[in-house]
């Protein structure tokens, strides 16, 4: 009985750790400046990759101008295959992946600030690593993060395992002691 409810225990433990860690990061959304490869299985000529303009579009062979930005991976997928059903493909099955993820932008007390290129998995931490570690005058404990997403663009406080997204600013400010 004692196995049986430490397994329970066990279970509840990495099951609410995964949702937290879930909730930590949010859902990409494609955007301006993002790479992506579509795939229309079985159609070659309706395959290939695209770069998303300032608008989030992208202009695919016979359905034209289809606007992807602000969507996750599978809604993109989900409004290709509504485009191309019934009038041109009876049942399209597509494919999303994202070559090119846009930069991200880190500003302010760290060495080398600018745009970087986006890595996977990202977080504040490693942001300010690849700008070349903060300044002395670098006021680590009031890091904040813009994201891309958001349409009102509030600076958020951020701390070192902030997940960083593609579009993101990071601003490292100056401590004045």
């Amino acid at each position: 009985m004692r196995i049986f409810l430490g397994i329970v225990l066990l279970t509840t433990l990495l099951v609410g750790a995964a949702g937290a860690g879930a909730a930590e990061r949010p859902l990409y959304r494609l955007g301006s400046g993002d790479r992506i490869i579509v795939t229309v299985f079985g159609q070659e000529n309706l395959s290939g990759e695209f770069e998303l303009d300032g608008e989030g579009r992208i202009a695919l062979p016979l359905i034209g101008d289809v606007v992807l930005g602000q969507r996750t991976l599978r809604e993109a997928e989900r409004e290709i295959v509504g485009r191309l059903q019934p009038d041109y493909l009876v049942n399209p099955r597509v494919s999303i992946q994202v070559a090119n993820y846009r930069p991200f932008y880190i500003l302010g007390e760290v060495k080398q600030p600018g745009s970087y290129a986006f890595v996977n998995g990202m977080t504040v931490v490693q942001a300010v690593a690849i700008a070349g570690g903060y300044t002395y005058r670098a006021r680590q404990s009031r890091v904040s993060i813009q994201r891309a997403t958001d349409p009102e663009r509030r600076q958020r406080p951020a701390g070192p395992d902030t997940v960083v997204l593609p579009g993101d600013i990071v601003n490292v400010p100056e401590r004045y002691f």
